[in-house]
C-alpha cells in the first residue's frame, strides 16, 4: 500500500501537466422570459424547468446545467440532493462553475463549492429522440477539471451523437472519509465526487430525450480519473442501468480500503488545523471552504470500497467478474508516464537510480538493468528512463503499459472488449518547459485529438499536422461508431477486431493506424518481465 500511496501522490504533484487551461466560468444565470415555445431547438423543457441554450460551433450548446442542488452548507458531505426548480426560461448559454480545486494545468485555483453542472451538446435540427448519447468525465486526479474541458461539437457534428460532460465533487470536497462525516450509510465512504457522476447519469437518464438523446443508448468515457470513475461506475450496484457502454482512455480500476482512506483524511484533517479524531468531522464541517483548499496540497483522494456504492474493490469486481457487462473501449498511450516525468528533467544518474530504489526496493537493480541510463538520450536523460519505467509497469496507479493490457485481458475474457495504444510519437507537447523534450504519446495526449477545447495555456488541437487531424478523424469516428452501436466500426478505416482474439489497434497518423498483436505490445513494453514481479 506504501508504494500505491506514493504513486497516487506522484499522479497529484502531476497533474498540472495533465490537462488544459480553462478559467472558471461563472455560475448559471437566473431565468430569464423568453417567449419561444419549448420543443429541441434552443429552448428544451427539463424536469425542473425551461432552458435556453445557444448555436455554437455548428451544435446546439446547453450549458451550465444544474443536475443537483449546490452541495452547500448542510449538503457540503451529503449525497447530491434535486436541484430546485425554476420559473420560467433559465439562460444555458455560460458553463457553471467548476468545483473547488488548486492551480493546475487544469486552469486557475477555484474557491467554489457551488458546481453541479453539465453541459448537453446536441445536432441542431435533429426533431426525435434516437441519438445515442456520449457522457464525458473529466480527469484530473479527482482533484482537478472540470466538464468545460469536453466542448462536445466535433463529436457531434462528426458523428450525429448527444455529447454530454460534467462537473463532479473534487478533492476533501468529494471524497473525505472521516469518522460521523458522512450524513446517511450511503455516504459513509466519502465517494461524494462518485455519487454526483451517478446523479448526472441519472438526470441524462430522466432528461435526455427532450434534447433528442435516447436513454437507452448512453455511453460512458473518461480519461485518467475519468477512467478511474469508468471502472467504479462498473463495478457499482447503484449504477447499474445507467449506461450500456464504456471508454476508458489511460484509466484503471483504483480504489482504497476504509482504513487507508479514514488515514488519509485524518492527516488531511490535522493539516486543515482538526487533530482530534474525535471531533474532526464537526471541526472540518465548520472550515470555510478555503481553509479546506489551502490544507488539501497533499491530499490525493481514490474511490472507497466498502460501501452501498462501492461494495467491493472495483479491481477485484472486474477480475471476478462481477460488474456490469457492457461492451468497453479501452486503451492506454504509448508514453504514458514521460508527461509525469517531465518535471524530473534535471535529475542525475544517481539521484534517478535513487529514486526508482525508494520506488522498487529490491527490484531496482534488475530494472535499472533493464533500462539502462545509456541508452536514453541527453540531456533530459532520467525523464526519459523514468517515464519508460512508470510506463510499462504502470507504477502510477495502474496506467499504462503492462497493468493496462492485462485489464484489457480481465475484461476480454466477460465482456466484449476493444483495446487501443495512442501511438503517435510526435503528438503535441503539453508545455515548452524543457525545449526538445521527447513527449512520444505521454498521458492526456491524445485528448486534443477528440476534444479540440483541450489545451494547455494553447490549443494543441491547432498544432496537428495533416496527418494527425487524420488520425483525430478516425478516432473521433471510431469512438462514434463504438457510442452508437457497441462497436468501433467504420466503414472506411482498418478494421477493430475485438481484444479476446489477441490483437489491438495501433492508433497512428495519416493512414497508418493498423491492428497489432497482444505479443507485440507486451514486448514494446517488457510486459514478461513486469509480469513476473
Amino acid at each position: 500500500m506504501k508504494v500505491r500511496r506514493i504513486a497516487a501522490g506522484l499522479l497529484l504533484a502531476a497533474s498540472a501537466l495533465v490537462a488544459g487551461v480553462a478559467a472558471a466560468a461563472p455560475g448559471a444565470s437566473a431565468a430569464s422570459t423568453a417567449s419561444s415555445h419549448p420543443g429541441q431547438g434552443l429552448i428544451v423543457p427539463t424536469d425542473k424547468g425551461l432552458i435556453e441554450g445557444m448555436n455554437a460551433e455548428g451544435t446546439n450548446q446547453f450549458l451550465g446545467i444544474p443536475y443537483a442542488a449546490p452541495p452547500t452548507g448542510a449538503l457540503r458531505w451529503a449525497a447530491p440532493q434535486p436541484a430546485a426548480p425554476w420559473q420560467g426560461v433559465r439562460q444555458a448559454t455560460s458553463y457553471g462553475g467548476r468545483c473547488a480545486q488548486l492551480v493546475s494545468g487544469n486552469g486557475p485555483r477555484v474557491d467554489n463549492e457551488d458546481c453541479l453542472y453539465l453541459n448537453v451538446y446536441t445536432p441542431p435540427g435533429y426533431s426525435g429522440q434516437g441519438l445515442p448519447v456520449l457522457v464525458m468525465i473529466h480527469g484530473g486526479g479527482l482533484t482537478t477539471g472540470a466538464g468545460d474541458q469536453h466542448d462536445g461539437s466535433l463529436i457531434v457534428t462528426t458523428n450525429h451523437i448527444v455529447v454530454v460532460s460534467i462537473n463532479y465533487r473534487l478533492g476533501p470536497f468529494g471524497f473525505l472519509d472521516l469518522p460521523g462525516l458522512g450524513t446517511t450509510a450511503s455516504t459513509a465512504n466519502g465517494n461524494f465526487g462518485l455519487l454526483d457522476q451517478e446523479a448526472a447519469l441519472r438526470w441524462v437518464q430522466r432528461n435526455i430525450g427532450a434534447f433528442g438523446g435516447n436513454p437507452a443508448k448512453v455511453t460512458i468515457a473518461g480519461e485518467s480519473a475519468g477512467g478511474w470513475s469508468d471502472c467504479a461506475l462498473l463495478a457499482s450496484p447503484s449504477a447499474r442501468g445507467l449506461f450500456r457502454g464504456v471508454i476508458m482512455e489511460s484509466g484503471s480500476c483504483a480504489s482504497q480500503s476504509p482504513a487507508t482512506a479514514q488515514a488519509a483524511s485524518l492527516a488531511f484533517a490535522k493539516q486543515a488545523g482538526c487533530a482530534d479524531p474525535a471531533t474532526a468531522a464537526a471541526c472540518v464541517r465548520a472550515l470555510p471552504e478555503k481553509t479546506l483548499l489551502d490544507a488539501s496540497t497533499s491530499y490525493q483522494p481514490e474511490f472507497t470500497y466498502g460501501g452501498p456504492e462501492l461494495p467491493v474493490a472495483d479491481a477485484s469486481a472486474v477480475a471476478s467478474g462481477n460488474y456490469d457487462h457492457v461492451p468497453v473501449l479501452m486503451g492506454t498511450n504509448h508514453d504514458e508516464g514521460r508527461t509525469f516525468s517531465s518535471g524530473l528533467t534535471g535529475l542525475t544518474q544517481a539521484q534517478a537510480d535513487a529514486l526508482i530504489t525508494s520506488q522498487f526496493g529490491s527490484r531496482a537493480p534488475s530494472i535499472l538493468a533493464r533500462y539502462p541510463w545509456s541508452s536514453y538520450p541527453s540531456p533530459y536523460t532520467a525523464a526519459y528512463m523514468i517515464g519508460d519505467i512508470w510506463t510499462d509497469s504502470g507504477f502510477l496507479t495502474g496506467i499504462g503499459g503492462c497493468p493496462t493490457q492485462n485489464l484489457a485481458a480481465q475484461f476480454a475474457s466477460t465482456t466484449r472488449t476493444y483495446f487501443y495504444q495512442f501511438d503517435d510519437l510526435h503528438a503535441p507537447g503539453l508545455n515548452n518547459n524543457n525545449p526538445g523534450y521527447q513527449w512520444g504519446a505521454g498521458h492526456a495526449m491524445e485528448l486534443a485529438y477528440l476534444w479540440p477545447s483541450f489545451n494547455n495555456g494553447f490549443s494543441l488541437y491547432d498544432l496537428l499536422t495533416p496527418a494527425q487531424l487524420e488520425l483525430s478523424q478516425q478516432m473521433i469516428k471510431y469512438w462514434g461508431a463504438f457510442v452508437a452501436t457497441g462497436r468501433p466500426e467504420v466503414p472506411g478505416q482498418p478494421t477493430w477486431p475485438k481484444y479476446s482474439s489477441g490483437q489491438l489497434m495501433s492508433l497512428r497518423p495519416g493512414d497508418q493506424t493498423q491492428t497489432i498483436s497482444a505479443a507485440t505490445f507486451g514486448a514494446e513494453h517488457q510486459c514478461s518481465f513486469w509480469n513476473a514481479g
